[in-house]
Formats: structure tokens, C-alpha cells, sequence
């Protein structure tokens, strides 16, 4: 653990500060967890050029991988909303900062705690949605037709990620209406290797 003068959320009032951090840990979760999707994805991907490669060479063996796009495509999802909140929390969205950039320190503030908590709003919606899309593929049953896969499965890691990011965007919003920085460098790569 850190010492308290690197946490981003030591000037928190009491109350808020352990909610704080332990959504910060919760964004270093949803870091390694988009990670891992994409490792997993990756591999799956290496795994089907091999085996069609093997496929050119070894005439019985199978040219693809029957799940392969399917569960890339699963993958590939997870990967982006497991790995959003984290991105928010260490400042690594895309931004255009032609307003924000030009106003003084106070309304940047202002302006920065309006945008986290339309965060909120749409993330909130955006979760709520996804949980009924989800509860619907499970009361129903659903299965993917070319694997027979429940796709309530994949559609609860995507609702899990979205949830993460709304939850980041609260910890935005009480970030910055208390002044307290809003981006954790600590959470940044610290270069290219990384």
C-alpha cells in the first residue's frame, strides 16, 4: 500500500475517503480484468491462425475453431467496458478540451463535476439497461445459435463492466465537487514496456 501522502484521495473528508479508495481498488480490478480478456482474446485469436495453418498442412485436422468469433466477439466486449474505468480514473479517455482547457481553475471544477455526474446519468442508464437485456436473455433462456452458449453469460460480464464505470463516474463527480484530483497517475503506464 501507498503512503497516504500519494493517495489522490488523502484530502477526502473522512466518511468519503475509505468509499474512495475502495472504488480506486475497484478500478484496478476492472483494469486487470479488461486485461485478461484481452490476453485471452488474444490467444484465442493466435490459436485459430494455428489451427488453420495446421489445417493447410495436416489434411484431418479442423480448419477453425467453431467458437472462435463468437467468443472473440464476447471477449472483445469485455475488454472495453472491463477496462473503461480504470482508463476514467487514470485520465487515459480521449478528451476535447478546447472549453474546459480555457476557463479558470473554479469552473473547470464546476463544469468537471456537471460532466461526472451526466457520467453518472448515462453509465447509470446505460447499466440499468443492460441488467434488463440481461434478466430478459435469462428468464427467456437464450443460447447463441452457432454454440448453444447462454448469452445472459457474456451479457453480465458487459453489465458488470458498465456498472464499474458508473460507479467511477460517482467517484468522479465527489472528486471533483470536493477539489480533489480527478486522475490517479498511479494507474498510468509508465511507459511504452508497460
Amino acid at each position: 500500500m501507498k503512503p497516504s501522502s500519494a493517495n489522490p484521495n488523502a484530502a477526502a473528508p473522512p466518511p468519503l475517503r475509505p468509499l474512495l479508495d475502495g472504488i480506486d481498488r475497484l478500478s484496478r480490478l476492472d483494469g486487470w480484468l479488461g486485461a485478461g480478456c484481452l490476453v485471452t482474446l488474444t490467444g484465442l485469436m493466435i490459436a485459430e491462425v494455428a489451427v488453420r495453418a495446421l489445417s493447410n498442412v495436416i489434411p484431418a485436422f479442423p480448419a477453425d475453431i467453431p467458437v472462435a468469433w463468437e467468443y472473440g466477439s464476447y471477449l472483445m466486449a469485455a475488454t472495453f467496458t472491463f477496462g473503461a474505468a480504470m482508463t476514467l480514473r487514470a485520465g487515459g479517455h480521449i478528451r476535447v478540451t478546447l472549453v474546459i482547457g480555457r476557463v479558470s481553475p473554479a469552473i473547470r471544477r464546476w463544469m468537471e463535476a456537471v460532466l461526472g455526474a451526466l457520467g453518472v446519468c448515462f453509465c447509470g442508464y446505460l447499466a440499468w439497461s443492460m441488467a434488463y437485456f440481461t434478466w430478459r436473455s435469462f428468464d427467456a433462456g437464450q443460447t447463441s445459435i452457432s454454440s448453444g452458449t447462454l448469452l445472459w453469460i457474456p451479457q453480465v460480464v458487459v453489465t458488470f463492466g458498465i456498472i464499474l464505470l458508473m460507479i467511477q463516474f460517482v467517484a468522479r463527480f465527489l472528486q471533483a465537487a470536493l477539489g480533489l484530483p480527478l486522475e490517479d497517475l498511479s494507474m498510468r503506464a509508465g511507459g511504452v514496456a508497460e
